[in-house]
Formats: structure tokens, sequence, C-alpha cells
């Protein structure tokens, strides 16, 4: 039997899987993080009152930051060790959080975001990577992934309910006060409960790869953000074009290097690269959409953070139900097949999604939510097993900080470019309507947000703020409507890059 063979016939003790339950707490954490950032918006826009574009920052600074440094930190996990750097990471949220909580202003809680989003770049690459190491088996592999990714949606579902009975009851950046309890459990648990893996053929970390990798992405999503918000213009043009020139540079010096930050061969395998590129898409258009539902539910519906919270709860639980079927339906049919059939569907889910102007409740976007998120659901477990299966598990950590880039990248830039079209959507329907006899700097309030308007609304009482608030609310749904198109037409041409792509690549 080949040393890889062994390797692979290798079994998980009791201790391993014990580590697996361990593991899943940042992974929780994480999204649920996010999830419950998307219900406080509303309070964040009344208490801080910033910008439509400091409000994006707000909600995206935290994933670019991630994306900008997860192969940084994948790969320096490879070389001072796995669960060392989990540790370090985790201490970091819980103070980062706290930093955010107590911010008093929409730059203070950006900058708090932003180091949230550095630590947090440490916690996915180490905990993937970890799993790499632990299951051998490569259905125990494919099923301890699963549970990965199945507590990211478990973090997706509670958190809207723990989000939702802390708004109702605390001020808005108690959302971040809840990361600490969690990071200190995972502080006090680790040491003790999982191992410690480390490359020991790694060598040192080359810097000029690092700088390279984080200014390259950041400035690649700086540009088409700026774009997307403010149109064409050279400025984020040349952003992006420094961004590229960067990255090529970045990817010619690791094929030169002994110690690469990425060993680039692996983009060589073509169910590694369109793996990548499937979960780009699949993020893109998932990320943003869930941002405008916590919106719709509050500021259209009027729901309070507990009630939106519970509509938007079964969406986790389909995700963790999927992630955890994905091992079984990669037996039965192949992982291209399967992705193709879930983008498909999860189109159909986002068409409902364009005829939220003729419901009077809140059932049509219930169920385009639920359908879009059963047919996304087995992808992200299937796509990122896909990934570790190429990667040896000596590279491990740097394998599964390339993944979690792609998932990050694309879902930051969903909210960046769905929730910019959002913003000039709803900016030229509101520019064009009649306002009534309001400030003109209640009207420019008005028409910059959504949040702004329903607070000058409640601020002029009467037929004057209902009727800023229907108005109001009529083009923001009108923005969600286009913005749900452009995810089903990007959901379809997934499923031909998956069909096409992984049509030969086995499980």
């Amino acid at each position: 039997m080949s040393q890889d063979a062994a390797f692979n016939a290798a079994k998980a003790t009791r201790r391993e899987w014990i580590g697996l339950a361990v593991l899943a707490l940042p992974c929780v954490l994480y999204s649920m993080d996010l999830t419950v950032l998307h219900l406080a918006v509303p309070q964040i826009t009344a208490a801080l009152k910033p910008s439509s574009a400091a409000l994006l920052w707000i909600v995206d600074i935290y994933g670019f930051m991630v994306a900008g440094t997860l192969i940084i930190m994948g790969t320096l996990g490879d070389r001072i060790g796995r669960r060392l750097l989990l540790l370090i990471g985790a201490a970091a949220f819980g103070v980062t959080s706290l930093l955010a909580a107590f911010s008093t202003s929409a730059e203070m809680l950006i900058g708090a975001r932003a180091l949230q989003g550095l630590s947090a770049a440490t916690l996915a690459p180490s905990t993937l990577s970890l799993i790499r190491n632990m299951f051998h088996d490569d259905d125990e592999r494919a099923f301890a992934i699963g549970v990965w990714v199945a507590s990211f949606s478990a973090g997706a579902a509670v958190g809207p309910l723990i989000g939702g009975v802390l708004l109702s009851h605390f001020w808005w950046g108690s959302v971040f006060v809840i990361n600490v309890p969690i990071m200190l459990l995972l502080l006090a648990l680790g040491p003790f409960l999982l191992p410690e893996f480390r490359d020991p053929n790694a060598g040192r970390m080359d810097l000029m790869s690092a700088a390279q990798s984080l200014v390259s992405v950041l400035s690649i999503i700086y540009g088409i953000k700026r774009i997307a918000e403010d149109g064409w213009a050279l400025g984020p043009a040349a952003a992006i074009g420094v961004g590229l020139v960067i990255g090529l540079f970045f990817f010619r010096r690791q094929t030169q290097l002994a110690d690469p930050l990425i060993d680039v061969g692996l983009f060589r395998a073509r169910g590694f690269s369109a793996a990548l590129a499937t979960n780009i898409i699949a993020l893109f258009v998932v990320f943003g959409t869930f941002l405008f539902i916590a919106q719709y539910l509050q500021l259209v519906l009027g729901m309070g953070p507990l009630e939106a919270g519970i509509w938007t709860a079964p969406s986790g639980i389909v995700f963790a139900l999927g992630s955890m079927a994905a091992p079984f339906l990669v037996r039965a049919f192949r992982p291209g097949t399967v992705i193709a059939w879930g983008f498909l569907l999860s189109s159909l889910g986002f068409a409902l999604l364009t005829q939220l102007s003729a419901a009077h409740s809140p059932w049509l976007l219930f169920a385009g939510m639920m359908i879009f998120c059963l047919g996304l659901a087995p992808i992200g477990a299937i796509t990122t097993d896909l990934v570790m299966a190429e990667a040896p598990p000596e590279r491990a950590g740097a394998a599964s900080a390339i993944s979690e880039t792609s998932f990050e990248f694309g879902g930051a830039l969903g909210i960046a470019v769905l929730g910019s079209i959002v913003t000039a959507l709803y900016r030229s329907a509101m520019g064009g309507a009649v306002l009534g006899d309001m400030s003109p700097h209640s009207v420019e309030v008005a028409r910059d947000t959504l949040g702004g308007a329903v607070s000058v609304a409640h601020q002029l009482g009467g037929d004057g703020g209902e009727r800023l608030l229907a108005t109001a609310r009529e083009a923001f749904v009108y923005a969600f409507e286009v913005t749900s198109a452009v995810s089903a037409v990007g959901a379809i041409v997934a499923a031909v890059i998956a069909a096409l792509l992984l049509k030969r690549v086995e499980r």
C-alpha cells in the first residue's frame, strides 16, 4: 500500500470527532456575527447615522479584510501551527468585537469591523486545515467538511433568533458582545481537544508575497466597489488595474520561490479551479440577497428584529441540512450534476423575488428564500471537499485559505455590487419622486437610504410621513426586484459553468 493510500485509509478516533465539535464553535460564530449585523443595520443607521457608502463599508469591510488576508493567515498556520493560529485569532476576535460593540461613530465601527475581519481571517483556514489533517479517510473527511459547512449554516439559523432577542432588549452593540463568551470557550477547550499540525518543511514566510497578495485583493475589491457605487471613473479603474498587475507578479513570484505562499500548481487541476469559480458566484448571489431580505422584513413590512429573525432562521436550517446531505448526493451523482441542478433550482427562488411588489405578506419572500436556499445548500460542502481533496496534507492551510478566499471574495463582492445596485436604483426612484414639504436636509436623508426615509417619515408623522414611507418602500422593493433578477441570471450562468467544467470530475 502506498503512503497516500495508507494515509487515506486511517480512520478518525473519538478525539478527532470531539475536536470537530470544538472547531464548529468559531464557524457558528463566524456566520452568526454576519447575520445579526444584517438585523442591526436599522438600529446602527439610527444611532450612528452613516451615509449609504459608510453603511455598505460597515457591512462589507469585514469580508474584504478577511478575503485580503486569508491566504496570508492560511500559510502562516502551516508554518507556526494551525491550532496556535486559531487560538490567537480567537483572542483577537473577542477583543475587536468589544471595540465594535462600543463604537461611537460610523468611522470607528468601520475600523473595528476591519480589525474583526483581520482576526476572523485566522479562524476559517485554521479550522478547515485542521479537519484536513484530522480526517484522513475520504468519506469521513467529506462528512466532516459537511459538518464544518453546516456549522456556518447553523450560525446563520440561530443568529437571527439570538440577534432578534438581543436587539429587542439591548442596544445594537450587544450583537458583538455575544462573540466574547464563545471565543472564551474556544480558548478554554482548544488546547486540550485540538491537535497541533504544521508543515515541518514549510520554510520561511515570504513577506513580499504576503504584501502582494494583500494589496492585489484589496485593490481589486476596492475598485469594483467604487465603480458599482459611483459609476465608471479613472481612479477605481486604475485600482483594479493595479490589483491585477500586482496579482500577476504575485503568481509569477510563487513559481520562482522554493517556499511559495501558495502552490500555483493546484490551479491546474480542473476540479480545484472550477470549484473556486463556483464558490465565488454562489456567495455573490446569496450574501447580498440576505442583506436586502433583513431590510425588507424590518423596514418595508415593519417587523421587529426578533420577528424578522424568526422568518429568516429556517434558511439556516435548510443550509445546514443541505451541507450534511452533500456527501450522500455526490455518491449517487457526479459533483458537477448536483451543483448545476442546485443553481438552476436557486434561480427559480430568485425569480420569485422579482414579484415582491405584488405581495402583501412575507410568504412570497419566504417561498423564494427557501427555494434558493434549497438549491444552494449542498454546493459549499461539495466544492470545499473538491478543493481540499486536491491539496496535500502539508499544504492544507494554504489550500483552505484559497477556498475561503473565494467564499469571502464572492460574498463581499455580492454585498458591494448588489448593494450598490440597490442604492443606485433607490436613489434614482426617490430622485424623481415628489416628497412634499420637507427641509433640504430631510429630503437628502430620505433619498439616501430606506432607513433614513423611515426615520424622516416618523419625524414628520401624519399624512406626509405616510406618503414618504410608501414612496420609499416602493422604491426599495423595485430595487430589490431588479437585484433578484441579477441573482437569477448569475445562478443560471453558474449552472452552465458547473455543468461544463465539472462534467468529468469525480469525487
